[in-house]
């Protein structure tokens, strides 16, 4: 071939070449990214699925449905979803939840304050938890006021604190605290402290040397540099990736913000006479890793933040999704949530809900949790004697803005004498980390595990002068003079212990149980009370949709028109104990209607009282008295000519669950009839007069 011929041919084949080239990388090359975790989702709703816990308070290892918690408090979870439980109450231990859900105990035993493995280290009231990078646990140590580290190999030992209450900066058992609840771990290895009752925040380096980043030196609501800042009995602590930390802010129903130079703000608050406020006492706070936060409520549920400070409530909307105390929080590997609810003795996970395969929600504690060991001890001297019982659960009560039905009464009413000393009725355990309120108010109180004395002077006698300076810390206000008592977690009472004095409501509420949970105080056995009188039904009558009660008889008969849309049925019902008289009328337990024929039989879905009032169980939601109760209830204290309960028995409110409804007269044919109330008082006795209203349908 010739010189020009083989030119040619390299031509051709450059060119083809270069063809190739152009067509093959028009497409760019194929790039294996490792993406992150996809960013959080906002406003979803959440479902409840049980962790461990039977709802019953104790100390059990084993399968998660039969284990058992006295004070689960503070949660953290391991990338390989392990969950950790700081579980204070009699038991001062950390638990370990696997992740097939075996419950075991990881280190503690007796309370105290001992390093050691295992079983041979002590704690006293174990709060907050927090796991850095290598698998170190962090605990605030509440009642020993101090931090402690744990190794993954369960090797406990002491990082920060003396065991003795105090403020001081310095270098491991140089520094003090004073009931430490809340704990995190930054990004850069520093551990940050809740210091409670220091109402400071501060933070630990990695060579154990204590310092404060922020807070001075009495509680207090105000943003601005270091100490000039304040705080209000600080519970939790979280850092993002940026080390600023975020503060719930409990008293100031507040969440702030700190920066690393310890610059504080206010991220989210409840402003006076909110009607939704963004966030409720917040308790627990959990970061997930783009920065979204996660606020436990002390009363109501979890509420989610988005970066730009817009709050979305997650769980706590229903009274099915409240838990009793959301004390700690933790955001898993996959997004989903991990709550201890302190107050239930459960450990719950929050996923998105899905309809399609969601089930009944498990919250709460158990009916069958044991109630406090009290031997039928009364809150007053002689505590083996008899005392008048002035109110009981559920029972209507008003405001002083002339609102007769304001709230459901939720306790026992116990009279007693302005400057009477009030007593535990039982052996006891401060969990709250705010257990004392109200600082002179007629409602100021203190609660003591499932315990809470309500209308005294906390620690304080008559005159003002503290009890027992040790356990009731008076705090003294801007002007020097007393400001409120504090009553650290984890303080222990013996029954019999002088908790306050009456004030000026001369009488003593007693509660039992969890907010959102009380029980009947009469199950307390209280010694010589009884009632043996039945109760008594004084009305019975049909309202129609404006509340006005039907008038119209005919032959001894209420006439009801079966064209009506619906009728409410309302009745007026008492009760009396014995030893009281008449006029201190109480409330009832049940109440329930029955529709009977002419000549007194029961009509087909009705061979039993439909209950549809119990208070067994109290319902949280503060609409419940207005479901409760009609409008004509009321009580003498709040402006009433008598104590007057006006039940609206087709409604329900028992086992925490609130529904309104009414009677449809067409559910029966034209004709006459009886409708039975059934009203049951706690001990059992059932009215048997004035219990029927004959009816005629037209």
């Amino acid at each position: 071939m010739s010189r020009n011929g083989w030119l040619v041919l390299v031509a051709i084949a450059t060119a083809a070449a270069l063809a190739a080239t152009w067509m093959f990388e028009r497409k760019p090359p194929v790039v294996r990214a490792v993406l992150g975790p996809a960013p959080t989702a906002i406003g979803w709703v959440g479902h409840i699925d049980l962790v461990a816990g039977d709802g019953v308070s104790g100390l059990r290892d084993g399968a998660a449905m039969q284990a058992r918690f006295a004070d689960p408090y503070g949660v953290a979870v391991s990338k390989d979803g392990t969950v950790f439980v700081s579980d204070a109450g009699d038991n001062n231990r950390i638990r370990r939840i696997a992740p097939d859900g075996t419950v075991s105990t990881f280190a503690g035993s007796v309370e105290g304050l001992a390093n050691g493995v295992g079983a041979a280290a002590a704690f006293d009231t174990p709060s907050g938890l927090a796991l850095d990078r290598d698998g170190n646990l962090y605990v605030a140590d509440t009642g020993n006021h101090a931090i402690r580290k744990i190794t993954p190999q369960g090797a406990v030992t002491t990082l920060a604190g003396d065991g003795t209450p105090g403020f001081a900066d310095g270098s491991g058992a140089q520094a003090r605290f004073d009931g430490p609840t809340g704990i995190a771990v930054g990004t850069d290895g520093r551990v940050y402290v809740a210091d409670t009752y220091n109402d400071r925040i501060r933070v630990i380096a990695p060579d154990g040397s204590v310092a404060t980043l922020a807070g001075g030196d009495r509680p207090g609501d105000v943003d601005g540099p270091g100490a000039t800042a304040r705080f209000d009995t600080p519970t939790a602590v979280a850092v993002d990736a940026m080390n600023r930390v975020y503060v719930a802010d409990l008293r100031n129903n507040a969440i702030r913000r700190i920066t690393p130079t310890g610059e504080v703000s206010t991220f989210a608050r409840a402003m006076p006479g909110d009607e939704h406020p963004p966030v409720h006492r917040p308790l627990s706070l959990a970061l997930a890793h783009d920065g979204v936060l996660y606020v436990g409520e002390m009363y109501r549920g979890l509420v989610q933040f988005a970066r730009d400070g817009s709050p979305h409530q997650i769980t706590g909307q229903t009274q099915a999704q409240r838990f009793s105390r959301a004390s700690g929080l933790a955001v898993a590997e996959d997004g989903t949530l991990r709550v201890a609810d302190a107050g239930a003795y459960r450990v719950h996970r929050i996923r998105p809900a899905d309809d399609a395969r969601d089930v009944p929600q498990i919250v709460g504690p158990s009916p069958d949790t044991p109630l406090p060991a009290s031997a039928g001890r009364w809150p007053l001297r002689p505590q083996d004697g008899w005392h008048e019982v002035v109110g009981t659960l559920g029972e209507v009560r008003g405001n002083y803005q002339r609102e007769n039905r304001d709230h459901l009464h939720g306790g026992l009413d116990i009279r007693g004498d302005v400057g009477q000393e009030v007593l535990a009725i039982a052996d006891g355990k401060v969990s709250s980390p705010y257990a004392a309120w109200g600082f002179g108010e007629l409602g100021e109180g203190l609660g003591i595990d499932t315990l809470s004395y309500i209308h005294m002077r906390v620690g304080r006698t008559p005159r003002g002068e503290p009890l027992d300076a040790s356990r009731f810390v008076i705090v003294p206000g801007d002007d020097g003079k007393p400001g409120r008592v504090r009553v650290r977690r984890g303080t222990r009472f013996a029954a019999g212990d002088v908790l306050g004095t009456i004030n000026g409501m001369a009488h003593v509420h007693l509660s039992v149980g969890a907010t959102g949970y009380e029980r009947n105080a009469v199950a307390l056995g209280f010694v010589n009370y009884a009632d043996h009188y039945a109760p008594r039904i004084d009305r019975i009558e049909l309202l129609d949709l404006q509340d006005q009660p039907l008038t119209v008889r005919r032959d001894g008969r209420l006439v009801l028109s079966r064209a009506m849309p619906g009728v409410q049925i309302a009745v007026d019902a008492w009760d009396q104990v014995d030893r009281n008289l008449p006029r201190r009328r109480l409330g009832l337990h049940a109440l329930g209607y029955q529709w009977l024929d002419a000549a007194g039989a029961p009509l087909p879905g009705y061979e039993q009282p439909r209950m549809t009032i119990e208070f067994n169980r109290m319902p949280a939601d503060p609409d419940a008295v207005k479901v409760a109760y009609g409008p004509s209830s009321g009580i003498t204290v709040h402006g009433s000519a008598i104590t007057r309960f006006q039940y609206l028995v087709t409604n329900t409110v028992r086992d925490g669950v609130l529904a309104t409804g009414q009677w449809r007269p067409d559910e029966l044919p034209a004709g006459d009839y009886v409708l039975r109330i059934t009203a049951r008082d706690y001990s059992g006795n059932v009215a048997t007069a004035g219990r029927d209203l004959r009816v005629r349908l037209e």
